[in-house]
């Protein structure tokens, strides 16, 4: 097995139990730092999906070769110390623990009955107005974003590590760390972050769309449909998320746990409608944010033993 194998394997199982400590210093704020730096300068006058593309090469070059000189430095080293440097980059990379105790801060006082405190914890992770949202429209928010962020934040991170080491990895982060600062379709970033948008969507298509199948054909199917199916409907309902990557996520979730979501966000007071996705089989409960978390792990296994599959066919037919 390679040492960025190996590393990439240590990192999934740091970032499962650690996770990131909060006093930690964390590359993606580095990457941000400088993304808003950039944005400062550059957003600004004629030309600004020209000017995006400059920011784009510019944050994933110095990302990528940053984590690259220092991972490659601690190699020339010694093996063993590159595999720590390399598998401390992985675990920083991907969003386990994060994500868990995201969902887990919501799910608890949800249980506990106090909607006003879980309405609070929920505005921590998600960008829609949080203040009226019943048990059944948190429990949603919740599972549409761990559903989400399993590719963004464990899927697509451990494909591109297993393909480029942590270099790779890191690419991918300060990608999608573009699309959440300036991706966003108004005024201000339309132009501007149109490029990094559509990367961050590039970069996320094969990963998305492999996790979903994971999740349709080897997590608990709680709606009792055939496999056929869920594939089926899960294919078609993906289509309708303005997303092109998010829907194969939420929808995939939606089907195996017999539920529906999309509907009504509301965004500082203004409506958003989206595409319901799924079938109410059953109503949307705190018990559900709990199935999601183990969807999530069973997934990210899965994801990691696909990986470690193809590379060794790969190697042996090499």
């Amino acid at each position: 097995m390679s040492a960025h194998i190996i590393a990439l394997t240590l990192g999934l199982i740091l970032d499962r139990i650690i996770g990131d400590p909060p006093n930690w210093p964390h590359p993606v704020r580095w990457i941000g730092s400088f993304i808003t730096k950039l944005t400062s300068l550059l957003n600004k006058g004629k030309h600004r999906k020209i000017k995006g593309i400059v920011l784009l090469i510019s944050v994933v070059a110095v990302t990528f070769t940053s984590v690259f000189a220092v991972v490659v430095t601690a190699y020339k080293i010694h093996i063993i110390l590159g595999i720590v440097i390399e598998s401390i980059f992985c675990a920083i990379g991907f969003a386990q623990k994060s994500l868990k105790d995201a969902a887990m801060t919501v799910y608890q006082p949800l249980v506990n009955g106090d909607l006003k405190e879980a309405r609070a914890k929920l505005s921590w992770i998600v960008g829609r107005d949080t203040e009226t949202l019943s048990e059944s429209e948190i429990t949603r928010a919740v599972v549409e974003t761990v559903s989400e962020n399993t590719s963004d934040g464990i899927t697509a991170p451990l494909f591109f590590a297993f393909l480029f080491g942590a270099p790779g990895l890191w690419l991918f982060k300060a990608v999608n760390t573009l699309d959440s600062m300036v991706g966003h379709e108004n005024e201000k970033f339309q132009d501007f972050g149109y490029a990094s948008a559509k990367m961050d969507d590039v970069l996320n298509y094969i990963p998305s769309r492999v996790t979903g199948y994971i999740i349709l054909v080897w997590t608990k199917n709680f709606s009792k449909q055939s496999l056929r199916t869920r594939l089926a409907k899960w294919w078609q309902d993906a289509k309708k998320h303005p997303s092109p990557n998010s829907g194969y996520l939420e929808a995939a979730t939606a089907y195996q746990l017999g539920v529906q979501l999309g509907g009504l966000n509301m965004y500082k007071g203004i409506p958003s409608n989206r595409p319901y996705m799924g079938v109410s089989l059953t109503p949307l409960r705190a018990i559900h944010i709990k199935y999601t978390i183990r969807q999530m792990h069973i997934v990210t296994f899965l994801f990691w033993l696909m990986m470690m599959v193809i590379g060794g066919v790969l190697r042996v037919n090499a």
